[in-house]
């Protein structure tokens, strides 16, 4: 039979600290001794979430150039899981 894990302000703070560092779910529950889904409950009751990271800059699509027709990354977008799958680009068609 398992045992009933006592929670403490201490040990909370633990948990607090071991995520806010960055660590998954299952570091902090090896770090506590303790079960995965213990260490999971306790953190969704304190909220004990990872801090959100934010990206420094993130490109728009005002940021580049447009790409040119034919270019490898927009003809695979457009034919991927069609007939067209893995054939070069038709440049030039209309000549």
């Amino acid at each position: 039979m398992r045992q009933k894990v006592i929670w403490t302000d201490a040990a909370d703070d633990r948990l607090r600290e071991l995520r806010f560092a960055g660590l998954t779910w299952d570091q902090v529950a090896k770090e506590l001794e303790l079960g995965r889904n213990t260490v999971l409950e306790r953190g969704r009751r304190i909220r004990a979430r990872r801090p959100v990271v934010r990206a420094e800059h993130v490109v728009s699509a005002g940021d580049r150039p447009a790409l040119p027709p034919g270019h490898p990354i927009m003809w695979s977008l457009l034919t991927d899981g069609t007939v067209l799958a893995g054939q070069p680009y038709p440049y030039p068609v209309f000549l």
